[in-house]
Order: C-alpha cells, then structure tokens, then sequence
C-alpha cells in the first residue's frame, strides 16, 4: 500500500502508488499515447535553445515552448493533430490523489534519457493556480529539487522511483521545482513484467504531470 509523506505544506509524495501491474497499464496506455503524438523537443523562448528533456502531451490542451513562448495549445505542435486522451488510470489517480472538483485538461508527458536535467522552475501557465499539479514516475529513477516560492530559497532533494506519485498543491502550488539527474542503475519500470509491446527502451524515466488548465465553470444559482 502506498505511503504518504507530507515534504512541506501541500507537497504530498504516495510512495509505491502505482504497484508493477498498475505501472504495466499506464505504460500500455502511454506507449498508445506516443504513436499518436509523438515526443518532440520543446525550444526556450527567445533563444530557441531545445530541452534537454523530449516531451508530449496527452488532453485537450497539451503544453509548448518554443522561441515565442509557453502556452497550452489543443493541437501537437509538429503533426497538428490533436493531442490523444489522457490514459484512464491516470485519471484515476487525479480522482483518488487531487481533491479537485473538475478533471484535469492536461497532461505533459516528459522523457528524460540518461543525460537529461530540468533546472528549477515554476509551473503557473495555468489559470486554475487552485488545482494541483499530480506527477506519476515511470521507468528510471531522479532526484528531485524543490525550493520555495522564490528562486534563491533553500532547497532540498528526495528520490523519485517508478510507480511514485507527487501532488503539489496549496501553498506548494508555485514552488521551484526540478531534476538534477537521472540514476543510472537498471530501473524497475514494470515490477518484473513483460516488455510493452511499442513501450520505448526503458532506459530512461518518463514522467506524466496532470494539470487543470481552465478555470472550472460555475453553474449559476437558482
């Protein structure tokens, strides 16, 4: 059974939520995921210098980054398609993990190979600052940065394995946040499964963040 772990107000990390044959269904799904919308390399505004790290998205909205800008977008930026649905256990997790009133729109799929980094950063390209951000690891396992609300606060660093999951919310929504390093020895994507038939090499770590893009509507009163 998972074990929850408060790090700091509203950072909420379920160790071992997804056991090996939950992780086996969401990576069936993701591999799906992939051949629809495959992963591309996202460039920094203004510089237009690439990642590090490939990405995609699964939603009605899907992140972006390119020279012009962040933004969420209905379409993949590279094919025009629009982005495939989100994989139905992790829609379950929102349910079970947010405490959110309305489901997620989005959600980033990163892959991370063996030399990949995410330096910190804010997630707050989202009108809906009041829903929190759920991440679900698979494949290898990172170390995970998390500061404060400012870039100079003093930051602290935990592992993250595959089948974990993290929920930032509340006062943790807009922490700096990020990835020093992939660990190098042979990750448990699967719990000793069988391979995923058109599930990538699992060499690397790939990482789903759900995200509520849009502010909820509210139904008027009588």
């Amino acid at each position: 059974m998972a074990t929850a772990v408060e790090l700091a107000p509203g950072l909420i990390l379920h160790r071992g939520y997804l056991d090996g044959p939950a992780r086996w269904r969401l990576a069936a799904d993701l591999a799906a995921c992939l051949a629809a919308a495959p992963p591309y390399r996202p460039r920094m505004p203004r510089t237009g210098r690439p990642f590090s790290v490939a990405m995609t998205n699964c939603g009605a909205l899907g992140w972006v980054s390119d020279i012009t800008g962040y933004r969420y977008q209905a379409h993949h930026p590279e094919t025009g398609a629009p982005w495939p649905a989100i994989p139905p256990l992790a829609l379950e997790a929102w349910d079970a993990l947010s405490g959110y009133p309305a489901p997620p729109e989005a959600c980033l799929v990163n892959l991370y190979a063996a030399d990949a980094r995410m330096g910190l950063h804010q997630d707050r390209d989202e009108a809906a600052l009041d829903a929190p951000v759920l991440s679900l690891s698979l494949g290898a396992s990172a170390v995970f940065r998390y500061g404060g609300l400012t870039r100079g606060d003093p930051t602290r660093s935990i592992q993250l394995h595959a089948g974990d999951a993290l929920i930032m919310g509340g006062p943790a929504r807009l922490i700096h946040h990020g990835i020093d390093r992939i660990l190098t020895r042979p990750p448990d994507l699967l719990g000793g499964s069988e391979p995923v038939p058109g599930f990538p090499t699992p060499d690397g770590r790939y990482n789903l963040t759900l995200r509520r893009v849009t502010q909820p509507r509210v139904a008027p009163t009588a």
